[in-house]
């Protein structure tokens, strides 16, 4: 079985007792409210990466939290528990694209101006992710989904993909794991030449750029 990538939401009340995550690499999203982790505060739109075990305490208003994290087999937190908890896996996929050699793994937001796209292009490595609004068209495999706030997906990574925003505003949230080279590089590819000189209208916003140490085995 290769490695996974999984996507958790979790709501967690005022009074929610503290929750425990055990050591794994993985990228924490604050969707709304704050969270207490790792001696740090963060509020709505900020978001954090780590491969440690973390302890987690909701804010005064609560919070709700996405949750990706990179794990061999059924290993790591999985749906959290516990009063004022909820929690639901949103997305789990097997990383069959997963590249050789030592990874990074990036997480980041993806904003388009109403209408914008991205070109017909592929990514140095698979990932999840996530619409937090607007709404935006995949169209890859020969098909077109369309997402809404909430709506999550997966991309291979070598598949090429062609992205169109609806009429309004639209930001996704993502969690990719590429090779190490990539530090602080563009993944991105894009895949015809007429393209390619073309003014790229998305704006990117890093929050993680993380090389890991511990790499998920059954590679």
């Amino acid at each position: 079985m290769p490695p996974t990538l999984r996507l958790y939401e979790d709501v967690l009340s005022s009074d929610a007792a503290a929750v425990n995550l055990p050591a794994l690499p993985r990228m924490i999203f604050v969707a709304h409210g704050a969270i207490a982790a790792a001696e740090r505060t963060l509020h709505d739109g900020e978001a954090f990466g780590s491969e440690d075990a973390l302890k987690l305490k909701a804010g005064g208003e609560g919070t709700t939290l996405w949750r990706w994290e990179f794990a061999s087999g059924n290993a790591g937190a999985g749906a959290l528990s516990g009063p004022g908890v909820s929690s639901r896996e949103k997305l789990t996929v097997g990383l069959d694209t997963l590249p050789q050699g030592q990874l990074l793994l990036r997480g980041d937001s993806v904003a388009f101006p109403a209408g914008g796209c991205a070109y017909l292009h592929r990514h140095q490595g698979p990932g999840i992710r996530c619409l937090l609004e607007g709404g935006i068209r995949i169209d890859a495999h020969g098909r077109s989904t369309s997402y809404g706030p909430g709506g999550a997906w997966y991309e291979s990574g070598p598949d090429p993909v062609f992205a169109q925003a609806a009429d309004r505003p639209t930001r996704f949230i993502r969690t990719m794991i590429l090779p190490a080279s990539y530090l602080g590089k563009s993944s991105a590819e894009y895949l015809r030449e007429e393209d390619k000189a073309k003014p790229k209208v998305q704006q990117y916003k890093i929050f993680v750029d993380m090389a890991l140490s511990v790499i998920p085995a059954e590679r």
